[in-house]
């Protein structure tokens, strides 16, 4: 659909409405004693928290008296209808398990799309004050540091490169394996980002994120953000990933295309 620039300002605007409504809700219950954590049973230990529910809840109510025409995906309350062509696809907190461990590397993704995937996305990091914006020529970071823009890293060889992941345990396993091949090439990997290493693979830190078992609320912002500051982000076939599964997030097409090339070999044997 065609998105002209006041609705470009309009939706910017409200993305970043949501944010501010979804900071103190997460920062209450945030290093608290005594929070509790219910799981959902969902790939393990799936665990939910009051702050992600109620974190939600703000954001949902903004778009009511907004934008009460947009459909929404939500991690915690669902799918709701729309009639404007605009889909909010928000994760009050991603990375609920870094979220009860005390690590700031949870964040609330934020994304508005059409049928044809995210538009436009922000990844906030309430604890840390960091905000990523990515989409309609917006592609900066907003924090301690003050507003800088964002720009992914540029080629260099897979033995060269920093790659990120959640969970060294990627998928199933036979994604495990495809994924610890690419890893073993790599010259250092790290674990335990949540959609944080998304914000620095799009702020020039590292070269790749590769994930596995996704759904669309954990991809769709970080997709945003990332395209804006020049990266791919694909599944695991070079096609769109914005439904989630399979992810491999690059900060360039050359490095893509090494990890894709490793990562397509290892799935078929």
């Amino acid at each position: 659909m065609t998105i002209d620039s006041n609705l470009q300002a309009e939706l910017i605007r409200v993305a970043h409405l949501l944010a501010d409504a979804a900071r103190p809700e997460t920062l209450t219950h945030f290093r608290t004693p005594g929070l509790v954590a219910q799981d959902k049973g969902v790939q393990g230990f799936d665990p939910v928290t009051v702050a992600d529910r109620a974190a939600e809840q703000a954001m949902r109510a903004i778009l009511k008296a907004e934008r009460p025409h947009d459909a929404i995906l939500g991690e915690e309350f669902g799918a709701t209808s729309g009639t404007s062509g605009l889909k909010w696809v928000l994760d009050p907190i991603d990375g609920t398990r870094g979220y009860i461990s005390g690590t700031p590397t949870w964040g609330v993704l934020i994304s508005v799309a059409d049928e044809n995937g995210p538009l436009f996305g922000l990844i906030d990091q309430p604890f840390i004050g960091e905000r990523f914006a990515g989409g309609f020529g917006v592609a900066e970071v907003d924090g301690p540091m003050g507003t800088q823009p964002l720009a992914t890293l540029p080629a260099r060889e897979l033995s060269d490169a920093i790659l990120l992941s959640t969970f060294p345990e990627v998928g199933t396993e036979a994604e495990e394996n495809a994924f610890h091949t690419v890893a073993k090439r790599a010259k250092l990997t790290r674990y335990g980002m949540d959609c944080y290493g998304y914000a620095l693979l799009a702020a020039g830190q590292v070269d790749l994120v590769i994930e596995a078992g996704l759904n669309a609320y954990d991809i769709q912002a970080p997709i945003a953000v990332i395209h804006a500051a020049g990266g791919i982000v694909t599944d695991w076939a070079g096609g769109p990933a914005h439904q989630g599964g399979q992810v491999l997030a690059a900060a360039n097409r050359e490095i893509h295309a090494q990890a894709l090339a490793i990562l397509q070999e290892a799935i078929d044997d």
